[in-house]
C-alpha cells in the first residue's frame, strides 16, 4: 500500500524510471546455456535409446513394398513418349482426365519438372578441389553472417552480395580451370520471394506512414500494456494466429517497429525477449498452415498426392499448439527477470500469472503507466479525433481484402505488390488534396508574420515565385524500402545454389541418415529424420532441402510431407540464419536503432526452444494425423487408406 502511495505522488516519469535503475544481473555461462546442453543431451539420450546397439532397423514391409512401387512408377515413367508439353513454369493439374492421360501423364509431368527444373544434379561434374573449395567458401560466409560483428563493419547485406559475386568469380575460375561446371546465377536467385518482400514492404510502410493514429497506431494500442509478461504473451498470441493466416514473412515485417517502438515507450532495459517473442511464434504460428510459409507453399506444390488446405490445418493443430506453449513456457522461463521484474523465482512468477499478484516493481510500472496516459489525454484532449478516420477505414479495407486474397490462394506476390501500389495511389491522393501544405512564412520577433520577400531582376522587374512542386511518392516514402534486404537474400540465393550443386547436403543427408533413408517416417527413424531436416535447413536453408528432397523422394506420402514441413519450419528458430522472418526482425530492428536481436544471442534460447518443439510436435504428429502414411496415386495404400 505504501509503494501506491507513493507512486500515485511522484512524478510520472520518475515512477516509470525507478524500477529500471537497478543494475542488471550478470548472467552465468550455465544459466546462459545450461538449457541448452540439456536440451541437446536429451535429443542425444532419445535417439540413442530408440536405435540401441542395433544401429537403424531394417526395411519394414511397408518400405520394401514402396521401394519396388517406386522402381516400377519410374521404369514407365521412362518408358513413356515425350509430349509437347512444356514443364519449365511448372508441371500443371495433379487431376489430370483419361483423355489428358491421367496420373501417368501427370507423374511424367512432374517427373521431368523435378528432374530438369528443380534440382539438376551437378555434383559429378566437380573434381574433389572444386567441392572442398566452393563448400569452404560457402561455410566461410556463412559465419561471417551468423556472427558479422565479429569481422569488419560490412553489415549482412554487404556481406551476402560479397559472397554471391565470390561465389559467381570462383565458379567462372573452376570452369575454365576443368573443376566445375556452367554456374547458372540466374537461376538460382528465386525471384518470388524478393517480390513477395518487395509487395509486404511496400504495403507495411503504407500502412504506418500514411496517418499519424491511424491503422498501424491502433495495431500497436492493441498491443500495448503495462504488465512486461503480458506485453509479451500478447506479441506471442498476435504473431502465431497472424503468421497461420497470412505468412511468418509479413507478420514480422509489420510488426517488427511495433515491438521495438512499444521497447521505448516503456523504457525497457533489454528489448530481446519481445523481439524472440514475435520472431519465435512467426516461425511456429507458420507450421499451422499451407500458406503460413514458403516452404509450406513449395512442399504441397510440389508432394505427389494431394494435400488441401484444412487436410494440412487438421494435421498441424496439435503439433503448433504444443509448440507454441513450450516456446512460450520457456520464454517466461527463460527471460524471467526481466518479464516479471521484481519476482524472486519461477514459482512467485507462476503466482503473478495464474493469482494475479504483483510485485512493487510491477505496481509502479502499473501506474506510471497509467499516469502517462492521463497525461497525454489532458494534453492531446482537442488535437484527437475519437473513432476512425475515412483513411483508417480505407486502410482496413484494403487490410482486410489483402488477408482474403491470400486466404483464397491467390499469387502472394501479385496481392502484395497490388496491395502496395493501391495504398501508395491513396497516400499520394492524400497527400495532394487533404494533407495541410508546408507553410514557409518567417516570423519576426514579436512572432509577427513577415511579409514575403520579393526579388527582381537585372532590369528591376519583378520576378514571380514559381508554383511549389508537389512531393512525390518516390523521392518521401518509396525511399523507406529496405532494399538493403532484398540485397541480403538475392547474395544467399547465389551463396546455396552453389553450394547445392556441390552436392554436399545430399551426401550429408544420405550418410547421415544410413538405415533410415528409405524409411523417413517410420517408428524411431521419423525423429532422425526430423533432426537431419533441421540441421540441414540451418546449413544450406529449409526451401533447397524440400526442393532436394522433393528430388530424391519423389513419391513421398502426404504424412511424411508434414513430418517435413514441421521440422523445416520449427528449425528456422534455431539459427538467426534458420529463417526469413529472423533477418527480417533484426533488420527491422536494426532501422530504428535496436541492435539487441543478434546470432550471439538468439542461440542460448533458440536451441532448447527448437529442439522441444520439434520433437513434441514430431511425437504429436506421429501418434495424430489423418493423412495416409501411403501414396495414393502411387498405388501404395489399400482400400482402408494405409
Amino acid at each position: 500500500v505504501v509503494v501506491v502511495v507513493v507512486a500515485e505522488k511522484m512524478d510520472p516519469l520518475q515512477v516509470e524510471e525507478a524500477p529500471t535503475r537497478r543494475a542488471p544481473k550478470k548472467v552465468s555461462s550455465l544459466r546462459k546455456w545450461g538449457p541448452a546442453m540439456i536440451a541437446i543431451a536429451l535429443v542425444i539420450a532419445i535417439n540413442a535409446a530408440m536405435f540401441g546397439s542395433n544401429g537403424a532397423p531394417q526395411l519394414s514391409q511397408r518400405a520394401e513394398r514402396r521401394l519396388q512401387l517406386t522402381k516400377e512408377r519410374l521404369a514407365q515413367v521412362e518408358a513413356m513418349e515425350s509430349t509437347s508439353y512444356d514443364v519449365s513454369g511448372g508441371f500443371g493439374s495433379r487431376n489430370l482426365s483419361a483423355e489428358e492421360g491421367g496420373v501417368m501423364e501427370y507423374t511424367r509431368r512432374r517427373h521431368r519438372y523435378l528432374g530438369d527444373y528443380t534440382h539438376v544434379d551437378k555434383s559429378g561434374d566437380f573434381s574433389l578441389f572444386g567441392k572442398w573449395s566452393t563448400s569452404i567458401i560457402y561455410f566461410a560466409f556463412w559465419v561471417f553472417l551468423m556472427f558479422p560483428n565479429w569481422f569488419w563493419p560490412i553489415g549482412r547485406p554487404g556481406i551476402a552480395l560479397g559472397g554471391g559475386l565470390s561465389m559467381v568469380v570462383w565458379r567462372f575460375i573452376l570452369r575454365e580451370t576443368g573443376h566445375g561446371p556452367y554456374f547458372n546465377a540466374e537461376h538460382v536467385i528465386i525471384m518470388e520471394p524478393l517480390f513477395l518482400l518487395f509487395g509486404l514492404m511496400l504495403t507495411t510502410i503504407y500502412i504506418e506512414k500514411m496517418e499519424v493514429g491511424g491503422l498501424f497506431d491502433k495495431l500497436r494500442e492493441s498491443l500495448d500494456d503495462p504488465v512486461n509478461w503480458k506485453r509479451s504473451a500478447k506479441i506471442m498470441a498476435m504473431s502465431t494466429i497472424g503468421s497461420a493466416a497470412v505468412m511468418n514473412d509479413s507478420v514480422v515485417l509489420i510488426f517488427s517497429g511495433v515491438v521495438v517502438d512499444l521497447c521505448v515507450r516503456h523504457k525497457v532495459a533489454n528489448s530481446l525477449p519481445y523481439l524472440l517473442s514475435l520472431a519465435t511464434t512467426a516461425n511456429i504460428g507458420s507450421a499451422l498452415t499451407m500458406t503460413g510459409n514458403p516452404q509450406n507453399i513449395l512442399i504441397v506444390s510440389l508432394a505427389y498426392d494431394d494435400i488441401g488446405w484444412l487436410e494440412f490445418a487438421k494435421n498441424m493443430f496439435l503439433p503448433t499448439l504444443a509448440a507454441s506453449l513450450i516456446n512460450a513456457f520457456l520464454m517466461f522461463v527463460y527471460y524471467g527477470s526481466e518479464l516479471f521484474p521484481g519476482s524472486s523465482g519461477f514459482f512467485e512468477n507462476m503466482g503473478i500469472m495464474f493469482a494475479g499478484n504483483r510485485t512493487p516493481e510491477m505496481l509502479a510500472q502499473e501506474h506510471a503507466y497509467y499516469a502517462r496516459q492521463a497525461s497525454n489525454k489532458e494534453g492531446a484532449e482537442e488535437a484527437t479525433t475519437h473513432g476512425w478516420s475515412i483513411w483508417s477505414k480505407i486502410q482496413a479495407v484494403v487490410t482486410a481484402l489483402f488477408l482474403v486474397f491470400f486466404a483464397m490462394g491467390y499469387d502472394v506476390c501479385v496481392v502484395s505488390i497490388a496491395a502496395g501500389c493501391v495504398l501508395m495511389c491513396i497516400a499520394a491522393y492524400k497527400r495532394q488534396h487533404f494533407d495541410p501544405r508546408t507553410e514557409n512564412v518567417q516570423y519576426d520577433e514579436d512572432g509577427n508574420p513577415l511579409p514575403p520577400k520579393k526579388t527582381y531582376d537585372m532590369d528591376g522587374n519583378e520576378i514571380e515565385p514559381e508554383e511549389e512542386e508537389l512531393v512525390t511518392e518516390s523521392e518521401t516514402t518509396l525511399t523507406e524500402v529496405d532494399y538493403g534486404l532484398l540485397m541480403l537474400f538475392i547474395g544467399q540465393f547465389l551463396l546455396i545454389g552453389s553450394f547445392d550443386d556441390t552436392g554436399v547436403p545430399q551426401a550429408f543427408f544420405n550418410f547421415t541418415m544410413g538405415g533410415c533413408a528409405e524409411q523417413m517416417a517410420e517408428g524411431a527413424c521419423v525423429y532422425w529424420f526430423v533432426m537431419i531436416v533441421t540441421v540441414l535447413s540451418n546449413i544450406a536453408s529449409n526451401v533447397p532441402v524440400c526442393q532436394m528432397l522433393a528430388a530424391t523422394f519423389p513419391f513421398a506420402s502426404p504424412y511424411e510431407w508434414l513430418q517435413v514441413s514441421f521440422s523445416a519450419t520449427i528449425a528456422g528458430n534455431l539459427t538467426m540464419l534458420g529463417s526469413a522472418a529472423n533477418m527480417i526482425v533484426a533488420f527491422q530492428a536494426a532501422k530504428v536503432g535496436d541492435r539487441t536481436f543478434t546470432s550471439e544471442r538468439h542461440f542460448p534460447f533458440g536451441i532448447p526452444s527448437t529442439l522441444l518443439c520439434l520433437y513434441a510436435g514430431t511425437f504429436l504428429l506421429a501418434t495424430f494425423h489423418f493423412s495416409p502414411e501411403c501414396s495414393v496415386k502411387l498405388g501404395e495404400c489399400d482400400e482402408e487408406g494405409n
